[in-house]
């Protein structure tokens, strides 16, 4: 069955709802308007029941079916944060705020989700209870982590739990899913080097760091190439570079920043530990010394396969199976939704949006056509994880 008739027709007031949110873009933790319109839908769809401030700002909405004898607990979630971008997209709805707006789509998950929970409030037509999570501080806040340190499984008997993304670039109401890893892990890495400062003019008092700092950054690039196993996936990025203030001396320190990004537990404790010792090793054949601070972010989200599966085959239910992807491509971006999937087996999908302007541009906008995919997607997931009986 594709797209269902009733979400059609709420297509409209849930275009209203999102280019809303779009306009009114929130950060991390601080959602309260966002938030705080959430709770007002689902309590107007007739939830039955509603939580706020999971997470500092989480809504969960709680919608039982007709019956309960499966005694399953099903969970969807989206994110609602927007991030610290000036907009210029020039869309009527552009964003009021400025400084913020939604270049992610996280305005077109919770208004898809939200048109879900009204479909499955009004129809029931499942054995079972669903739960409808709206995260806050995605990006880059853990938000999701948060949720979980209040309770969030346990409280609401969560047994598992589906997401999904906005993808530009992939074809209108396509799907791509995979089992397994199907995005990075994303972790922070400086190193600071410190050797001994002096004349630029007399490099043979010194020792520089920033030369030190220089052979460092190419050496760690052999850890990708010759360190981790090649059919693995590894990517070791140095960003940022900081080192004196004048063009005449030389620093004492200079100070590395990047991101290491990586698909499994074993190749990130391989990265942290070959990133120290390729930086100190290579900082004492120069006399300097250097020292790896290694802050690990999100966890690689890792599809269980039995629920990519399923939630591939509901997907080519909305959109037919020429249209699902079921093998695509691990990508190295991050997603906290990583730690729900480590705390309940579950699945995450992208949802194609056509061409536009990609993920964190400031010309992106959320593709108002795909939201009949996304909701529908949403809704039959319950109804097919948990038939009426």
């Amino acid at each position: 069955m594709p797209v269902i008739n009733r979400v059609a027709a709420l297509t409209d007031e849930i275009t209203a709802w999102r280019r809303d949110f779009h306009q009114h873009p929130e950060l991390l933790f601080a959602l309260d308007r966002t938030s705080g319109l959430v709770a007002e839908r689902l309590r107007a769809f007739g939830c039955d029941e509603v939580v706020t401030g999971l997470g500092k700002t989480g809504v969960v909405g709680v919608i039982r079916g007709r019956s309960g004898g499966s005694g399953k607990v099903v969970a969807l979630r989206a994110d609602m944060d927007a991030l610290p971008i000036e907009e210029t997209s020039g869309v009527p709805h552009r964003s009021t705020v400025p400084g913020k707006m939604h270049a992610c789509g996280h305005d077109g998950h919770t208004a898809m989700l939200l048109g879900a929970a009204k479909y499955l409030a009004e129809t029931r037509n499942f054995d079972g209870t669903a739960v409808v999570i709206f995260q806050p501080a995605e990006e880059g806040g853990g938000g999701a982590d948060e949720m979980l340190k209040d309770g969030l499984m346990e409280r609401f008997g969560i047994q598992e739990v589906y997401g999904l993304h906005n993808m530009p670039g992939l074809p209108l109401g396509h799907f791509a899913i995979r089992p397994g890893a199907i995005m990075a892990a994303a972790d922070r890495i400086t190193i600071t080097v410190r050797g001994k400062g002096g004349h630029a003019a007399a490099p043979h008092n010194c020792i520089d760091p920033v030369l030190v700092a220089s052979h460092i950054v190419t050496a760690l690039q052999s850890i990708a190439s010759r360190t981790v196993d090649p059919v693995e996936s590894a990517v070791i990025s140095i960003t940022q570079v900081k080192a004196g203030d004048a063009f005449n001396v030389i620093p004492e320190t200079a100070i590395l920043n990047g991101t290491v990004r990586t698909l499994s537990e074993s190749v990130r404790d391989l990265c942290e530990a070959r990133i120290g010792q390729v930086a100190s090793n290579i900082a004492a054949a120069f006399g300097a010394t250097a020292s790896a601070d290694y802050g690990r972010g999100y966890p690689v989200t890792v599809n269980d396969g039995e629920r990519a599966g399923f939630m591939a085959d509901i997907a080519a239910e909305v959109s037919g199976e020429n249209a699902v992807e079921r093998a695509v491509a691990p990508m190295m971006g991050a997603e906290d939704f990583s730690y729900m999937l480590n705390a309940r087996p579950g699945a995450y999908i992208f949802l194609g949006t056509g061409p536009g302007a990609g993920l964190h541009h400031p010309a992106y906008d959320f593709n108002d056509q795909a939201t009949p995919y996304g909701v529908s997607l949403f809704a039959r997931m319950i109804e097919r994880a948990m038939p009426a009986a």
